[in-house]
């Protein structure tokens, strides 16, 4: 079992910056890859940043240049630094992992860019 848990969302203005963090526990490994999705309302969800083990980072293409996904292993934790946000950020931010083929989700962090 695996249980994430986000936090450090909140309400910004576009262009200005936000750090989420997700508190992975249970039977996680520093080898696992840790994503972060958004959803929108009315839209899908969508991927926004993975990192491997590794460290090797993936980014969408709407947010390549301004998100900065990083980890922790020793805290377990990884982080998803936003700058330069657009109102078109505002979605519920979910972090993600995959362990033993079942996907783990957090309960999502709610972020907000007014304009």
């Amino acid at each position: 079992q695996v249980q994430l848990v986000e936090s450090g969302g909140g309400l910004v203005q576009a262009g200005g910056t936000l750090r989420l963090s997700c508190a992975a526990s249970g039977s996680i490994f520093s080898s696992n890859t840790m994503g972060w999705y958004r959803q929108a309302p009315g839209n899908q969800r969508e991927f926004v940043a993975k990192i491997t083990g590794g460290g090797w980072p993936i980014y969408a293409d709407s947010v390549k240049g301004r998100f900065t996904i990083s980890r922790d292993n020793a805290k377990n934790t990884v982080y998803l630094q936003m700058n330069s946000l657009k109102t078109e950020d505002t979605a519920v931010y979910y972090c993600n992992t995959v362990l033993a083929f079942r996907e783990y989700w957090g309960q999502g962090a709610q972020v907000a860019v007014s304009s």
